[in-house]
């Protein structure tokens, strides 16, 4: 995991944020990397194994990633056409996002976890 950025608060502490909320960082990760597991996704993330579960489980409860048991692993396909939930970007696909940090189109893509 990389360390993130610091933002001076008023008072003199120092806050961390990112752009993108723990759900868009593990659905990326799911997207770039069709081999990884939940372990992996976690450390990457910076969240917990059990915080990454639920984290797909609720991508996988609004429809934008699909999971199957395959063997001893699950198996996951990205559905590209979901919509941002804010009204403000609702009306764009998180697919779009997906393409512009993996560098591909991202199609319905099975990725294995």
């Amino acid at each position: 995991m990389t360390d993130m950025a610091t933002t001076a608060g008023e008072n003199g502490s120092s806050r961390n944020w990112t752009f993108l909320t723990n759900h868009g960082h593990v659905l990326l990760a799911i997207a770039r990397n069709p081999t990884t597991r939940l372990r992996d996704v976690a450390d990457e993330v910076g969240v917990t194994e059990r915080a990454a579960q639920a984290i797909v489980a609720d991508l996988e409860a609004g429809g934008y990633l699909r999971r199957t048991r395959v063997g001893r692993r699950n198996e996951y396909t990205i559905n590209p056409s979901g919509h941002f939930r804010h009204p403000a970007e609702a009306d764009q696909q998180v697919g779009a996002l997906l393409a512009l940090f993996t560098g591909e189109p991202i199609g319905n893509s099975t990725v294995n976890s």
